[in-house]
């Protein structure tokens, strides 16, 4: 069985001594796992647009020239492995040999091998034992650590020795610190008593770690503390008597760090987690957990590689007994008293040859967990968990896939009718198989079963909320297989392409049950007929396109800059049969929001449920410019759908058909009558980047059928000198396939430096149509040598209720992180909302 090694976990202590081992190569392992380092102050500034900008290296240019410096020679070699075969020179102004054994040194003395140098002020050194004793200003420099000592004495061959009041620093890093005395018992064990690490200036500690004793083996990678103080400013704020840690890249045992936080929800929080090191190739943490208003509660995280052959994963499992909380008003759970957990289990095992399984596994007790238990607004905002296990199987020209997915509702003031059907079991099964140069065929293929649990929606009144729940609910259940073949070709050259496709769709269904007392969502009321004549409906149809372009270039400049200017337009023809589909369920249908990709799409429904009749003609063009390196600086794109036929497949507006209105030919009132439109939305989208510190974004919809600005979106983004931004974004769209307005916000954020230290922080989220903050936050981030600072307010809303908008509640957090440079951040929580949040954070 192969092994891999995990990853390493970075752990409560450092090595506060390291330096003090003379080890060749320790402080290069250990620095693998902290946050990147730059010594110069330079770090990759992230390009305007990126999503999610990754954390800024730690900035130690700001730091003061290091006093030790002064006797650093760069010009040493590096290589530690010189020093078995190098000689040993010795420089002294006087040096008294006369007993033919202990040479006495005085006067400028340095002793240099490969690449170690000693200096100080005297020495002896005993040629028959190869004792050494140095006293005065005593200096040493190796590839990875200067130290600096008033006293050193030892044995070379027994590689033994001890230091009294050592200084040192790491070259490779910032760390730094003292000892009162350093025992090196031999070349893999040391002993140091009252010694000191920190990555601060020498001499302005505003953090440090200190152990009264402290042992290193280098055998086993393994550090030993005893009474150990963590110090901010001088004040002690974490004790811990004995633990263990580790000195290279292996991975060991031993607490992980302490988490503070508090929320509304659940009070205040402590976290003390421990890291297991069961295995070089799986490992375990246990985090538990004290809620002041609900009580403990065990997190546990289990991550391997390859404890079965070809598999890898992480599994997470979390356990509240008897929750002490308060029941909420106007949801339906109540948790008081009840035992709650989490599951989260992600697995890829290979199994064989092209065969794979993949499982994410994503359940909670309750749908109030995430809102109770959750790090920050993204998680608690989560409406729904999907849960699925596959076998995938693939090659060259195809991929399988069976398997399942569930949901669960996790939103405590939405029924659980929200939630999509399962899909399970689903079978899929695509193939795109070449025939020559121009022509390829291939297939996408489906065969799913899908069922929905019984549901009760709820009221909540809003004076008393109380909550009243309606009677339990079903949905129909049914089996559906999709089978899409079809023939392409790819015909180019330089600046013309011509790719014409023609498809077949066929979908079948097998609906469960007594399908005549059901409607489209769930079963009929009085008065309605259900809108399915038959148990076993199907359609199939052709689907024909042909997408064609020209690509015309030129040389121009702007703004005394050359460009290459492009100017592409394009046709895209759909032809595609009208079917009445009114009998076909609807499973995981919906109507897509219309975009510009939208143009060139064979169908506007997602899912299988809904094929769209066409005979169509997209006309569109777009132009770009390209600076001399080929990036593109500018594009505008412009077009629209001529429709040459009505739009009759529609989407229901009702769960089922008004039996007084049902006739012979099957109409249904639940279906909105066939659209008449010449054409579809007209849409514009401009994408700029002119420089590297400005980029702008536009898009545009306007509905020619109804005369009115079915989208629009404004995106700004400004660089602020090397490690700020400036963003503005305004968003409005409408309800794809109606006049009401589904989106309307405003968004402005920014990170500005005001100088090499300080930045202030900013977002605000504005909601026009419930006239509303949706999020506002500040904050002011302070970077220092060693340690950087966040303190950040917000106010965002919690949840927002389907029957009761206007009772959507809100939070206000004030969040305070500190980072020692060197050993990571004391509560990570901002960083993560601050990289979410803000658009080119870092």
């Amino acid at each position: 069985m192969t092994r891999r090694h995990l990853p390493p976990r970075r752990l409560l202590a450092v090595a506060a001594a390291i330096a003090l081992v003379s080890a060749p190569g320790v402080e290069a392992k250990n620095s693998q796992q902290h946050r990147k380092a730059s010594m110069d102050g330079t770090a990759p500034v992230c390009p305007l647009g990126t999503f999610l900008c990754p954390p800024r290296p730690d900035n130690y240019a700001i730091c003061r020239p290091n006093a030790m410096l002064e006797f650093y020679d760069p010009t040493l070699p590096k290589d530690t492995t010189l020093r078995d075969t190098a000689k040993t020179y010795a420089w002294a102004e006087q040096v008294d040999s006369s007993d033919q054994t202990v040479y006495h040194m005085q006067g400028r003395v340095k002793l240099e091998r490969a690449d170690q140098r000693m200096q100080s002020d005297t020495a002896d050194y005993n040629d028959d034992t190869t004792d050494y004793d140095a006293k005065g200003n005593v200096r040493y420099q190796e590839a990875g650590q200067l130290m600096q000592a008033d006293h050193m004495r030892g044995n070379t061959d027994a590689s033994t020795g001890i230091a009294d009041n050592v200084t040192y620093q790491l070259l490779q890093s910032r760390g730094n610190g003292t000892a009162t005395q350093g025992h090196m018992l031999d070349a893999q064990h040391s002993r140091y008593t009252n010694a000191v690490y920190t990555t601060c200036d020498v001499g302005h500690h505003l953090w440090e770690f200190k152990a009264k004793d402290m042992t290193l083996n280098k055998d086993t990678g393994v550090g030993v503390a005893r009474s150990a103080t963590m110090r901010f400013a001088n004040v002690p704020f974490l004790y811990l008597p004995y633990f263990t840690f580790p000195i290279d890249n292996r991975r060991k045992s031993g607490f992980l760090y302490p988490t503070l936080g508090n929320s509304s929800r659940s009070g205040f929080m402590v976290s003390a987690p421990y890291y297991l090191n069961l295995a070089p190739n799986y490992d375990a943490t246990l985090d538990p957990r004290i809620y002041s208003d609900r009580g403990f509660l065990l997190a546990t995280e289990f991550r391997y590689l390859n404890i079965f052959p070809g598999t890898t994963g992480i599994l997470n499992l979390e356990y509240m007994p008897n929750d002490s909380g308060k029941n909420d008003p106007g949801v339906v759970d109540q948790t008081k008293g009840e035992d709650r957990y989490l599951i989260k289990w992600i697995n890829n095992s290979h199994i064989w040859g092209p065969v794979g399984l993949s499982l994410n596994v994503n359940r909670t007790s309750d749908r109030n967990y995430l809102r109770d238990f959750g790090n920050d607004i993204y998680q608690a905002s989560t409406e729904i968990l999907t849960s699925s296990a596959y076998l995938n199987a693939g090659g060259t020209w195809w991929n399988a896939s069976f398997g399942g997915d569930i949901y669960q509702n996790v939103d405590p003031t939405l029924p659980d009718s929200i939630e999509p059907y399962k899909r399970l079991p689903r079978a899929t099964l695509n193939l795109d198989i070449p025939l020559d140069r121009w022509f390829e065929v291939g297939a996408q293929t489906e065969a799913v079963a899908f069922s929905k649990s019984s549901w009760s929606n709820f009221s909540v009144n809003p004076v008393t909320q109380s909550v009243t729940v309606d009677p339990a609910n079903n949905a129909l259940d049914g089996k559906r297989i999709d089978i899409y073949p079809y023939i392409s070709a790819d015909f180019e050259g330089s600046y013309w392409f011509v790719r014409p496709k023609l498809a077949y769709r066929y979908t079948s269904y097998q609906l469960d049950g007594d399908y005549r007392n059901f409607g489209y969502t769930q079963q009929l009321s009085p008065g309605y007929t259900s809108p399915f004549t038959s148990r076993t409906p199907s359609r199939s149809l052709p689907v024909v396109s042909i997408d064609n372009g020209l690509i015309f270039d030129r040389n121009t400049q702007l703004f005394g800059n050359n460009f290459t200017q492009t100017l592409e337009p394009r046709l895209y023809y759909l032809y595609v049969p009208y079917r009445n589909q009114n009998n076909l369920p609807l499973f995981d249908t919906s109507l897509m929001s219309f975009d510009y990709w939208q143009l060139f799409s064979p169908n506007q429904y997602s899912g299988a449920d809904r094929q769209m009749n066409a005979n169509n003609l997209t006309a569109a063009i777009t132009s770009r410019l390209l600076d001399e390196n080929g990036v593109e600086r500018l594009s505008v794109s412009f077009g629209q759908i001529r429709y040459f036929t009505q739009q009759r497949v529609q989407l229901p507006i009702d769960n089922a058909c008004r039996t007084p209105q049902l006739v012979a030919n099957g109409t249904c009132s639940a279906i909105p009558d066939p659209t008449n439109f010449n054409g579809s939305d007209y849409v514009a989208q401009i994408t700029s980047q002119l420089n590297d510190d400005w980029r702008a974004n536009v898009s545009y919809q306007w509905n020619p059928n109804t005369r009115q600005t079915d989208m629009g979106a404004i995106e700004l983004q400004h660089r602020i000198k090397t490690d700020g931004v400036l963003n503005f974004s305004y968003r409005f769209r409408r309800t794809p396939g109606s006049t009401q307005v589904l989106l309307e916000q405003y968004d402005a954020s920014i990170v500005y430096p005001i100088s090499e230290r300080w930045r202030l922080l900013g977002d605000w989220t504005y909601s026009v149509l419930d006239k509303k903050t949706v999020q506002a936050l500040a904050g002011v981030e302070y970077d220092s040598c060693c340690v950087a600072v966040r303190l950040v307010g917000r106010h965002y809303v919690n949840n927002v209720n389907l029957y009761t908008p206007q009772t959507a509640s809100s939070n206000t957090a004030i969040m305070v992180e500190l980072e020692f440079k060197g050993l990571g951040a004391f509560n990570g929580q901002t960083e993560g909302i601050l990289r979410r949040g803000i658009l080119g954070y870092q």
